[in-house]
């Protein structure tokens, strides 16, 4: 009692008021929070009490949230025409009551992405997913814009992007979300998307290179590469090269490189040990679809981890997600054949919206404690140990300096 005393948090009437210079406030989505404005610092726990609380019901008639220029929740009494910034539920909170511990994890292959943001505030926050228009490109987008974030979806087909862009203003009009094109099997409009964005003069908190192409037959881009390859891996490492001195610029941010448990299936080396350009993007006669979508996928990983260990020290960090082995998506839909296998596994399926969840250390920009490994990946919300050639430096390094001369195709391309 003596040390509250000698701190003033015991200067109150009840348990539950707060000390002087402390307020209270809530975030968006209903979670109190308190700030201290003379320490300037904000917190979860009730300064006295150490309770965590929520907002109980919806506002009263007349009530409406809004955002001032700063991020901040205000309200506003349209019946009595006035504002306030203080929540008028603030009387209705109930205590979150902490869970006995068990042994299970707090997160798991059912965690939804909703959930894992769930009390946290994104507002200010810049965010682009690629391949945001469906799957768990769009449960990402979704719900990094109904947390604050200002998302930007980079889709190739602009239709079903403004369609998706709808689809989240739908569920909360006041979210800051928009659409811009980004076709990954065109080097040049990787370039134009990248100028567009930076011609904005935002920041860039976290990049999600989702978006992917799966069983394709074997075909060549206009830029005379693989399509499999290209989009999947040497799209999004252009993008990442070309949007590096932003995210620098942003620190702290983070890359999140979506890959897959199927890079284990796979090698890029050739006999000797040296890296192959040729199963990179293979030949008509060498074409394999699976296989080229495991070699794209090891490549990502593989970019990931040298791209954490190029750009950790300037505030950047990278990692590399399996979102899920059992998981109905539309990625399927380019042959009959693997569109049979997904529909008959289909009751067996995880959510679409647990499938952003899964990575949660890296997709929702938990700091990291674990450095063992550069850039670890995660499935299921567990970090996971990467097949042997990708927890050494070497390949990583081996790919990083093969596609770098490969930005004269950008130019060339123009």
């Amino acid at each position: 009692m003596a040390a509250l005393r000698y701190s003033g948090l015991d200067d109150t009437d009840s348990e539950d008021e707060l000390p002087p210079c402390w307020e209270q406030r809530t975030t968006k989505d209903g979670w109190v929070y308190y700030a201290n404005h003379t320490e300037e610092k904000t917190q979860w726990e009730h300064p006295k009490t150490g309770k965590r609380k929520r907002i109980a019901g919806d506002l009263p008639y007349g009530w409406e949230q809004e955002t001032d220029e700063n991020g901040q929740v205000f309200f506003v009494d349209h019946i009595n025409k006035r504002t306030t910034y203080l929540d008028p539920r603030l009387a209705f909170t109930v205590d979150e009551n902490p869970t006995r511990p068990t042994t299970r994890q707090r997160y798991d292959a059912s965690t939804t992405a909703m959930e894992i943001l769930q009390g946290r505030d994104f507002t200010g926050k810049v965010v682009v997913v690629t391949g945001a228009n469906s799957g768990i490109g769009f449960e990402t987008a979704k719900s990094f814009a109904l947390h604050g974030a200002h998302v930007i979806l980079a889709c190739r087909n602009m239709t079903r992007a403004n369609e998706a862009v709808s689809r989240i203003l739908g569920e909360w009009r006041k979210a800051k979300v928009e659409a811009m094109t980004l076709d990954l099997a065109l080097l040049r409009s990787v370039q134009h998307f990248a100028q567009a964005f930076k011609a904005k003069n935002v920041s860039l908190h976290v990049l999600v290179c989702n978006a992917a192409a799966f069983a394709l037959p074997w075909s060549l881009t206009k830029d005379g590469l693989e399509t499999t390859f290209q989009v999947n891996h040497l799209g999004h490492f252009f993008l990442v090269q070309l949007l590096q001195d932003v995210l620098c610029c942003s620190a702290p941010a983070r890359v999140v490189v979506v890959s897959s448990e199927s890079h284990r299936f796979t090698d890029i080396n050739d006999s000797s040990g040296k890296l192959d350009f040729s199963r990179l993007s293979p030949s008509k006669s060498d074409y394999w679809a699976m296989l080229a979508y495991n070699r794209s996928k090891l490549c990502n990983i593989l970019f990931s981890n040298e791209l954490h260990r190029r750009l950790s020290p300037r505030g950047v960090t990278s990692n590399a997600v399996h979102p899920g082995n059992m998981m109905y998506s539309s990625i399927h839909r380019n042959w009959w054949v693997y569109t049979l296998l997904f529909t008959l596994a289909r009751p067996f399926t995880k959510s679409m919206a647990s499938g952003p969840g899964l990575g949660k250390p890296d997709t929702y920009s938990i700091h990291l404690r674990r450095r063992t490994l550069p850039g670890p990946s995660t499935r299921s919300c567990h970090y996971r140990l990467l097949c042997r050639c990708s927890r050494t430096r070497g390949p990583g390094r081996n790919v990083f300096q093969q596609l770098l001369p490969l930005r004269a195709l950008i130019r060339s391309s123009e």
